[in-house]
């Protein structure tokens, strides 16, 4: 295998007890983790995961916690995983052949809503720790109001509409319900969904914690809708803090720098996210138009 070190191909060695032959880079994604496609001699295949650093090495330990116990058909098969260095390894089963969106394939929004029903209404593993320690989760408004410049340059709003709403967008924001014993994924968007038929798996795990299983819909219609899904208030109606909270949290980052834990283009992202955010919190807080001068 020309081209690969010989330390990679001993980490994948290692979590899969069996020598690959051949490496396949995945981009698919943000995180700065290591993925590839591993085939090995007797054709079988799997995905691997290697930590390339400290931050991502705790966020594999912490994604093969959820693997390791919890059960159910929205997670991948869980096919190795090697901590006996600093930088751990992580192997699950081959997703490549599903579909991962967009597009959204006809019944693929039911099958997600499935997932999350079943996901939530399993017994969460004990030691996660609640949302309610994301601390930075919830200072999005609180950012902007700080500075509001960057959010400013985005154009989406002027200045004089930010002014007069900022102090609700803080309250909704601060009086959302996050608090709960039900077990979250906290990252559902599309890059980490694979559909197969009417079934859909979820991928990404470092972000589970305890909470209101409200929060995973929350954070998944956004990027739903900037890939020609339905309305955010169409799946989850009446809940103008929770839209609120995440049109705050994308526009406290979406204008900001590339971010040095992940990929640049995540950036692009979030300003497609705020897109939709914004004037969803705006229509359930019943706030003046966003073209409007306040």
């Amino acid at each position: 295998m020309s081209g690969v070190p010989d330390s990679v191909e001993q980490r994948v060695e290692a979590v899969l007890g069996r020598r690959p032959v051949r490496l396949t880079p995945v981009d698919r994604g943000y995180t700065q983790a290591g993925r590839m496609l591993v085939e090995l001699e007797d054709g079988s295949r799997a995905f691997v995961k290697l930590a390339v650093d400290e931050l991502t090495a705790g966020w594999l330990r912490d994604e093969h916690r959820i693997y390791a116990s919890v059960h159910g058909s929205f997670l991948p098969e869980l096919l190795g995983f090697d901590d006996d260095s600093e930088l751990p390894a992580l192997a699950l089963e081959d997703l490549s052949g599903a579909h991962w969106p967009p597009p959204w394939p006809e019944g693929s929004i039911e099958a997600v809503l499935r997932t999350l029903d079943e996901l939530h209404a399993v017994e969460p593993p004990a030691g996660l720790p609640s949302i309610l320690e994301f601390g930075r989760l919830f200072e999005g408004w609180d950012e902007v109001q700080e500075d509001p410049s960057p959010f400013l340059s985005l154009g989406l709003c002027s200045q004089a509409w930010l002014e007069r709403h900022l102090p609700m967008l803080r309250a909704a924001a601060e009086d959302a319900p996050f608090a709960g014993g039900t077990l979250l994924h906290l990252d559902v968007r599309s890059d980490n969904i694979s559909l197969e038929e009417r079934t859909a798996m979820l991928v990404d795990w470092n972000q589970a914690c305890l909470g209101n299983p409200d929060v995973d819909l929350a954070s998944w219609v956004s990027s739903l809708r900037a890939e020609s899904g339905p309305e955010p208030w169409e799946l989850l109606p009446g809940r103008p803090g929770l839209a609120a909270w995440v049109a705050g949290f994308f526009a406290a980052r979406a204008a900001l720098p590339p971010p040095e834990t992940a990929d640049p283009s995540v950036r692009a992202l979030q300003l497609a996210q705020l897109e939709v955010a914004l004037p969803w919190a705006a229509r359930e807080l019943e706030l003046a138009p966003l073209d409007s001068e306040g």
